[in-house]
């Protein structure tokens, strides 16, 4: 973090915390450094928005040039933004509940790119359902299994996501879906076990962290050549998707044309959250971290201690060290072991502790990018080292959606 533990304190004095805040400086040249990854291979980046959280820094990668349409965890998410004028909103999550897909139904009646992801023939029977009750052809995305198997199915390599594996598979839920009357928009792709899986992480052992190295360009290999595979059948049977989506920000570097996409998703590398310190990736290495928390020291419990008042912001995944948050300013703290970060307080340790007024703030990064946003109304934009806006995170807004 650029800022100085002296800097921070005059940027919070006065302010309530806990507080979150991004640095729209580093955010900013955060999102250059995106477009320059992609700039050779042309690709367009579709922002994943359970990764910011906040509308009005939505508003602002969807100005980017290389920036295309959002990806979305849900459709009532889908729906809030559809009614603040956003649009080509992918929701890649599936849903089987009948609500939501009668409010896709209402935004396809308004003319809204909105799609939804598909992997199950209970899914396109649903929404098929309502597609023809209210007549109206909806779309919907594919989500295809990327994992990596081996010994015919026993070895597996990756996320518990889609069933469709091959590409026989997804050529069956296309053809039932068009019999259903709905329109096959795209083909999702992620590759979970290459884009999602550090090989670079402190927490791991240097045999651990090589073969997870190993494992990513295995992967990468085999999907190279099974995911164009898909959308070779699926042309061939006269479905025509309008984009083929795949990777995250731990792939942007390796998902390209080549692997069978015309776009990519990324959002997490905007923050840069402590999770993505732990990759090789040259172009995750550039990132800089621009958001941050900070709770208010309120016990000195001993000499080289602080307690903080909240805090347990650990992030979501399998429980380990690597999902909790980490003080950053001032330098040198540490998390206690025994505690870690708690629902009402959070001790930390180290030298720099005896520095820290009561009542001063510890800064804080989080393990992963948007959930922290879950936890306050509003963001401090700073820039310069002034805060030059307060915006509303979608609690803020009045979103309670996963």
């Amino acid at each position: 973090m650029a800022m100085a533990y002296d800097e921070a304190c005059r940027l919070l004095q006065g302010e309530r915390l806990p507080a979150v805040f991004v640095d729209l400086d580093a955010f900013e040249r955060n999102l250059e450094r995106h477009g320059r990854a992609v700039a050779a291979s042309g690709l367009k980046i579709r922002f994943a928005t359970k990764s910011i959280r906040v509308v009005s820094l939505v508003q602002k990668v969807l100005a980017a040039p290389f920036a295309q349409g959002l990806m979305c965890f849900s459709i009532p998410e889908a729906a809030a933004l559809a009614a603040r004028g956003l649009d080509d909103l992918f929701v890649a999550y599936p849903t089987l509940q009948l609500s939501a897909f009668e409010t896709l139904a209402d935004l396809s009646e308004q003319n809204k790119n909105v799609s939804v992801a598909v992997d199950s023939a209970e899914g396109v029977d649903r929404i098929g359902g309502v597609s023809r009750r209210r007549g109206v052809p909806l779309r919907i995305v594919i989500d295809s299994d990327m994992s990596l198997r081996a010994g015919k199915g026993r070895v597996h390599v990756g996320v518990r996501r889609s069933p469709l594996h091959d590409p026989d598979d997804v050529v069956e839920i296309a053809e039932r879906a068009r019999d259903a009357g709905l329109v096959v928009h795209g083909l999702l792709g992620y590759e979970a076990q290459v884009a999602g899986l550090g090989d670079d992480s402190p927490f791991d052992a240097p045999w651990t962290r090589a073969a997870k190295g190993l494992l990513r360009r295995a992967s990468m290999r085999e999907l190279g050549e099974r995911r164009p595979k898909m959308i070779e059948v699926l042309r061939s049977r006269g479905f025509q998707p309008a984009f083929v989506n795949g990777g995250g920000t731990g792939s942007l570097d390796l998902t390209t044309r080549e692997t069978g996409v015309t776009e990519v998703s990324a959002g997490s590398g905007l923050f840069k959250p402590l999770l993505f310190d732990g990759y090789s990736s040259a172009f995750v290495r550039s990132l800089e971290p621009s958001c941050f928390f900070a709770l208010e020291a309120v016990r000195r419990p001993a000499r080289g201690y602080v307690t903080c008042l909240g805090g347990g912001y650990v992030a979501s995944g399998a429980a380990g060290p690597d999902k909790l948050p980490e003080p950053v300013l001032p330098r040198g703290l540490r998390l206690l072991a025994a505690e870690g970060a708690g629902e009402v307080q959070t001790p930390v340790f180290g030298e720099a502790a005896d520095a820290i007024e009561l009542g001063g703030p510890v800064v804080f990064r989080h393990a992963k990018a948007g959930e922290v946003m879950e936890r306050f109304r509003e963001v401090l934009l700073v820039q310069r080292g002034r805060i030059i806006e307060r915006v509303p995170t979608y609690r803020g807004d009045g979103f309670c959606l996963v």
